[in-house]
């Protein structure tokens, strides 16, 4: 074990934030931490690293914090670096500066060894060889480049000062530093903020396979699944743990509530059996010593505590929009965005009814799109036009959590500001909706965290009902249960959306398609997100053959004895249309029946993977995985040959026909 919190209990002022907590990090766990927003889940990270005290270290529980030796712990959070003038590179070296010791001691460890083969000193060269190893020593510039270049930097960036960064790079280079200085213990709160998709799988991958804890507070639920093995929720100021990713914490909360029930009204229903019992004959004297008996079974009973239902008060506003648009709500054709220099090139149609995902790498201009469309960057060159009776409305991300308002205006008088001519009960109303509920609507516009300056600026922007709604990141900022309701918003919204997203959980759940920006290249894909990946993947790996078809094909097909069309009409060399011809059927023949037996077994290992008494079994789960992957290539593969040899024998009928 790593770090243990026992019976900790964190208060500010007279209001109790974390109560009873029992926390446990050990070896090389993932731990996600879940909640509520403004349950505890920042504080638990404080008092980890110490920032925060236990309220109750002078109480007589056993009660305390705990270490194996001497633990370093990294934590991620919002930073402003104080030496602005400083380059990225300087900062980061600062991360390795273990290492420039240990070198440095190296180099005079090897002055000495020239004159002295003591014992003594070959030992410590020795240690500071393994040193150097463990730190990655020998290869820092190189894990340093490869990383910048991962959280989508160039290289030339490294020479820049950091005050030239905006809040959200200056966020992502701290993240850098901290991940190539490995710490024992890493803190992450909301990683996946700033990041686009490419890097967010990136970095999926590298925390899977790091070799130290990680404990990470996140409301990105793909992610979560991804990387996780255990999960600690806080709920009513308790900490629980549970075995498995976010959705086998789900599962077995949902369980162990139904457990729960069943045992509190079974053990109530024993209590009032026994107390009827007790009441019966505690005064018939040849009862007495079993009335006496049942009221000391009564007074020793472990009482069930009665279930309390999860915290899913969340906002419910359901509308319709005011008007119904036209079909082609937006059409863009070669739009040019960007603002001094053009970042991409746009076209696309969207129609009534469609969830349109705009994804990919930051700073290809995905923000910048919406911002075009709604009039707030001009376009650098061709056009876009709405269909009729479009009206949208359009919620910014950035603006909403930066909200410009004076600090001490109330939330009801702020969204009165905006709709002055609503009475009173109908402001109250929409607000209500958002959970901004009798004294909430009282509450100033300083005290709001980001989470619930996103509810404003949501509620703000549906009171107008529009029927298409252009979304910047909307899910930023929110819990999981309100990224739960607002996917049920817009699943039952009537008319049309355009969002920009991270969030490949919520994108899955909405999108009907998806507008890529990846490379310069904006593509179109008119598929929900799990086809978009598979139709992607298609696309991938046709690239991939094409560009190694040239000097394969020939020996592939000599291998598996199907001529290439060269060899079939190299006027050199003599050949038999009909017995060719009669090859490739038989070649088309065999890919079927591979391709059969493939999805068949395939379709075996997806049944094994929703086994649920593998639910917990890793190491067997990412073994079937990888076995389904394989097959799913094969598979792609066969399609490939079959397509290929599909295509042949068409060009053999059509000259035979022709001559």
């Amino acid at each position: 074990m790593r770090y243990q919190i026992k019976h900790a209990l964190v208060q500010y002022g007279a209001d109790t934030i974390l109560e009873d907590v029992n926390f446990e990090i050990h070896d090389t766990e993932k731990i996600a931490v879940v909640g509520r927003n403004g349950c505890g889940k920042t504080t638990l990270l404080k008092l980890i690293t110490g920032e925060l005290t236990m309220s109750n270290l002078d109480s007589d529980e056993e009660c305390g914090i705990f270490m194996a030796g001497k633990q370093r712990i990294g934590f991620l959070r919002q930073v402003s670096f104080t030496e602005t003038q400083t380059t990225v590179e300087e900062e980061i070296r600062k991360t390795f500066e273990p290492i420039f010791a240990c070198e440095a001691r190296m180099k005079e460890v090897e002055e000495l060894l020239a004159s002295n083969h003591d014992q003594s000193v070959l030992n410590e060269y020795d240690r500071l060889q393994k040193q150097m190893e463990a730190l990655r020593g020998y290869t820092w510039r190189k894990d340093m480049e490869i990383m910048f270049q991962r959280f989508g930097f160039p290289l030339e960036d490294l020479k820049r000062p950091i005050g030239s960064f905006s809040g959200g790079q200056q966020t992502k280079i701290a993240f850098i530093k901290l991940l190539l200085s490995r710490p024992d213990i890493m803190l992450l709160d909301e990683p996946t903020n700033h990041l686009d998709l490419p890097t967010i799988e990136w970095l999926e991958g590298y925390l899977q396979n790091y070799d130290r804890a990680v404990v990470i507070v996140s409301h990105d639920r793909m992610f979560l699944d991804r990387v996780i093995d255990v999960t600690y929720e806080i709920e009513y100021h308790r900490i629980k743990r549970y075995p498995g990713n976010y959705s086998a914490f789900m599962k077995r909360k949902e369980e162990d509530l139904i457990k729960q029930e069943k045992d509190y009204e079974e053990q109530q229903k024993e209590i009032k059996r026994l107390t009827e019992w007790i009441e019966k004959w505690k005064n018939t004297p040849t009862k007495v010593a079993s009335a006496h008996s049942k009221q000391m079974a009564l007074q020793h009973m472990v009482l069930v505590e009665k279930p309390r239902r999860f915290d899913t008060k969340t906002f419910r506003a359901l509308f319709e929009p005011r008007i119904e648009s036209y079909n082609e709500v937006l059409t863009a054709k070669n739009l040019r965005i960007g603002y001094d220099t053009e970042l991409s090139k746009v076209s696309f149609t969207l129609r009534r009814g469609e969830r349109l995902a705009i994804i990919g790498e930051n700073g290809m201009g995905k923000s910048t799109l919406l911002k075009t469309i709604v009039g707030l960057v001009k376009p650098l060159g061709g056009s876009f036009s709405f269909g009729t009776n479009v009206e949208w409305g359009y919620f910014d991300q950035q603006k909403a959590v930066v909200n410009d308002a004076d600090p001490e205006q109330t939330v009801l008088e702020n969204f009165w500001e905006e709709y002055p001519t609503l009475l009173r009960e109908q402001v109250r109303s929409a607000l209500g909706s958002f959970l901004f509920s009798q004294e909430e609507v009282e509450r100033k516009m300083g005290q709001l965290s980001g989470g619930e300056k996103v509810r404003l600026a949501l509620c703000k922007m549906f009171q107008t009902r529009p029927n298409l709604l252009i979304l910047d990141e909307p899910t930023n900022h929110m819990d999981i249960l309100g990224k739960e309701a607002l996917e049920r918003m817009l699943n039952d919204f009537t008319g049309t959306v355009l969002f920009v997203s991270h969030d490949r959980y919520f994108i899955r759940q909405i999108a009907t398609g998806i507008l890529e920006f990846e490379g310069g290249v904006v593509t179109c894909y008119p598929n929900n997100y799990e086809d978009y990946l598979y139709e992607k993947g298609k696309r991938t790996a046709a690239a991939a053959a094409k560009a190694t078809q040239a000097p394969e094909k020939t020996q592939k097909d000599a291998a598996d004895g199907t001529p290439t069309l060269s060899d079939v009409f190299d006027k050199k060399t003599y050949y038999n249309p009909g017995k060719i011809r009669s090859r490739l059927i038989k070649q088309l023949e065999k890919y079927e029946t591979q391709l059969a037996a493939s999805e068949e077994k395939a379709s075996g290992l997806k049944l094994q993977l929703m086994d649920p008494s593998l639910g917990t079994d890793y190491e067997k789960l990412m073994e079937l995985q990888k076995q389904l992957e394989e097959e799913e290539h094969t598979q792609e593969t066969l399609l490939e040959r079959m397509l290929e040899a599909e295509q042949e024998l068409e060009e053999l009928n059509s000259d035979t026909n022709q001559s």
